[in-house]
């Protein structure tokens, strides 16, 4: 739950958190939970870094509380249109679902596993 929560309510990753970007490299400060908090510094290559970032993007039907940035309401479909267009991603089209289906259905149907 805390976990969730840190997630839910804010940017995983924010600006402040950024330290150096170089050489295809990403160097980041974040908090060491399984250390009381210890700030640490992680530098990753630039695709590992995306792919762990976007491992933190909410799957279709799930909203993250927040009111600012790209995924903010205000020009959000251009924002998220410039970004597919710099990350060289095509538009995705929107799943297809079934109106007798329930959630509980749909969560097994991603993750394997029955509620």
């Amino acid at each position: 739950m805390d976990y969730v929560g840190r997630c839910t309510h804010r940017v995983v990753k924010s600006n402040n958190s950024l330290r150096d970007i170089d050489n295809e490299k990403v160097a980041f400060r974040y908090k060491d939970h399984r250390r009381d908090n210890q700030q640490k510094t992680m530098t990753l290559d630039a695709e590992e870094f995306v792919r762990r970032f976007l491992l933190h993007v909410l799957p279709n039907g799930f909203q993250r509380i927040r009111y600012y940035s790209f995924l903010g309401n205000r020009y959000r479909e251009e924002k998220l249109t410039l970004c597919r267009e710099l990350l060289r991603m095509p538009m995705c089209e929107p799943p297809v679902l079934d109106a007798d289906e329930d959630y509980r259905d749909r969560y097994e149907q991603l993750t394997g596993a029955s509620l």
